[in-house]
């Protein structure tokens, strides 16, 4: 340590959101060198490594293949499959000298295809699976929680090549089983969930989810069964239409009532309005929500989504089911271009691609016909009580965009269903045909005809999963690093006087473990406290700490496991050959 480059902080940084952020920039393994972008240091590099080596083994175990493209990437395969202009401002573009078009990669698809296409041409060459470890670049717009969500990142992205849907689901189910191995050995608690396939495409997808509260990602479990989603690919389960007779649709003067929580209020006040079975709740409203989808080409359409009122639009779920378009919500400027919105009293009525209006309408799958609703009279101040779908109105479709709340019935076994938040470290697509068609990726089968390869894609966040390890592997005092990743077996403390017997011991320790083949951080810097020492080593997390200090005029040794905080006292003569056993998987 005494020649190492290293600097630890006692002081968290001021931009750290979350704990694997402030521990590895204190702990000095990481330097932030632009927003989303950072520098890993020697002991950071060395955790990078482990990791990418697991990955990379049981890539290899499992029989793919590895290959390495480059980052820099030319416009015209991504614009043959659309992406040039759907990946929109998330996409890294620049220009040669010569005016070409180019790209820093967020995704190699494209090229995996070309280059699969290029040297393969019959069904004898399949099945194939090949991967890589590569920077991957997207322009985020608000990078953030260190290594977790950076506009540079590593991934390890994999792709199956397949003759037929048959082949691609045993590559899917190979893969998968990699994953599982991978995440075991990297000690990372995580949980399997259908996911929506988004940008990518395709149809069965599942995430690897890490079950921990700072995670952008929200997922349901069911109490019951094993079913299991990101709330993105969570279906609602609709209830039968309604043959009940309902009264007409009345419009009734609700004066001061533009929110849900106002409007009810208001219904319960009113003896008018008084219903036989109870009081009135915001299930019983339909939220009517305005928004514009903005398309990479920058055009800007409305959509009004109509929804029960006691919930709101889930953003995220609402961005799977309308991307490439981007949901803003609607400006007062965009009001004004559409008076026939009246913000805070929308009403279905003049609402739908066949009205007047032509505003495209969508619900959500519980507002089926026959259901009666309180929903907005197109006017400030009124509402409509009793508004009865497929009867006063018919929406363009259904969408699944509503928040799902705790407790709300499993799609599988209508069980109630928990609520949790996760970072995504894996991501496994059955792709299927789209960028093999895009880019003509096609071979001759057994009866000599050309048939369209069958695709999956499958990715690991490998710079992520180190900041995931991070946070799933602290305590109050710093980093806890799982052995198998750990840039060190052993941190060596010497806890005596300077040039006392300590040093000339712990040295002899440390070269007998590197001789053994056990990695050894040696604290052998001089001036520095032996607090500073056991705070420095409990900060950076190596598995086993070892203290030559006073002990040793009784030949003892002090071996702590940084993890548990157990301390055992071992003699000398057989120090080694006792972490020899530790440290050896």
């Amino acid at each position: 340590m005494s020649t190492l480059f290293l600097r630890t902080l006692r002081e968290d940084p001021s931009d750290a959101e979350v704990p694997s952020h402030r521990l590895l920039v204190r702990a000095g393994y990481v330097r932030r060198a632009a927003p989303g972008g950072f520098t890993w240091l020697p002991l950071g590099w060395l955790v990078y490594r482990n990791v990418e080596n697991i990955i990379r083994d049981e890539m290899d175990k499992a029989g793919f293949q590895e290959v390495h493209f480059p980052a820099l990437l030319p416009r015209e395969p991504y614009e043959a499959t659309g992406r040039w202009t759907e990946y929109g401002p998330n996409l890294f573009r620049l220009k040669d000298r010569r005016d070409n078009d180019f790209l820093l990669a967020p995704t190699h698809e494209e090229m995996f295809t070309l280059l699969v296409r290029d040297l393969f041409s019959s069904y004898k060459d399949l099945p194939l699976s090949i991967y890589q470890i590569q920077t991957k670049y997207r322009d985020e717009a608000r990078p953030r929680a260190g290594l977790l969500r950076g506009r540079e990142f590593v991934m390890k992205d994999s792709y199956s090549f397949d003759l037929n849907d048959d082949g691609l689901r045993e590559s899917y189910r190979r893969h998968r089983e990699a994953y599982i191995s991978t995440f075991d050995r990297l000690r990372l608690p995580y949980v399997i969930v259908s996911a929506m396939s988004g940008a990518m495409g395709g149809s069965a997808s599942e995430e690897f989810l890490a079950p921990l509260d700072v995670g952008e990602d929200t997922f349901v479990r069911c109490t019951s069964c094993g079913y299991a989603a990101n709330t993105e690919a969570v279906s609602v389960a609709a209830p039968a239409p309604s043959t009940a007779t309902t009264p007409p649709a009345r419009v009734v003067d609700t004066p001061g009532t533009p929110t849900i929580d106002s409007l009810v209020a208001f219904l319960n006040r009113s003896e008018e309005l008084a219903r036989p079975e109870g009081t009135w709740d915001a299930a019983d409203t339909l939220k009517n929500v305005a928004l514009m989808l903005v398309y990479p080409d920058g055009t800007r359409s409305p959509l009004v989504i109509g929804l029960p009122g006691n919930r709101e639009v889930d953003m995220k779920r609402l961005e799977a089911q309308v991307g490439p378009a981007e949901p803003m919500p609607f400006t007062e400027e965009d009001f004004a271009r559409f008076p026939m919105l009246v913000k805070g009293y929308i009403g279905p009525q003049m609402l739908g691609e066949q009205s007047a209006s032509q505003i495209r309408y969508l619900v959500d799958p519980r507002v089926v016909d026959g259901t009666s609703w309180v929903t907005g009279a197109n006017s400030a101040g009124a509402h409509v009580v009793g508004l009865t779908a497929g009867r006063d109105f018919t929406p363009d479709g259904t969408i699944e965009a509503a928040e799902v709340l705790e407790g709300d019935t499993c799609p599988s076994c209508s069980a109630a269903m928990t609520i949790a938040r996760g970072i995504e470290i894996g991501h496994i697509f059955q792709l299927g045909r789209k960028y093999a068609e895009a880019l003509d990726l096609q071979v001759l089968d057994g009866d000599g005809k050309q048939v369209t390869v069958t695709m999956g894609s499958y990715g690991i966040g490998v710079s992520r999963a180190v900041a995931v390890i991070a946070e799933s592997h602290h305590d109050e005092l710093g980093l806890v690093w799982p052995r198998e990743v750990a840039p060190a077996d052993v941190h060596l403390i010497i806890a005596g006087k300077e040039g006392g017997p300590q040093r000339s011991a712990a040295e002899q320790i440390a070269v007998e473990l590197d001789n053994r083949g056990i990695r050894v951080l040696f604290d052998d810097r001089e001036g520095v406290s032996p607090g500073v020492r056991f705070k420095d080593a409990e900060l950076i997390g190596v598995p086993t700490i070892v203290v030559v200090g006073r002990g040793l005029d009784d030949g003892l040794i002090e071996v702590k496991d940084r993890a548990t905080g157990e301390r055992r006292d071992v003699a000398l003569n057989e120090v080694v050959s006792h972490l020899v056993d530790i440290c050896v998987l």
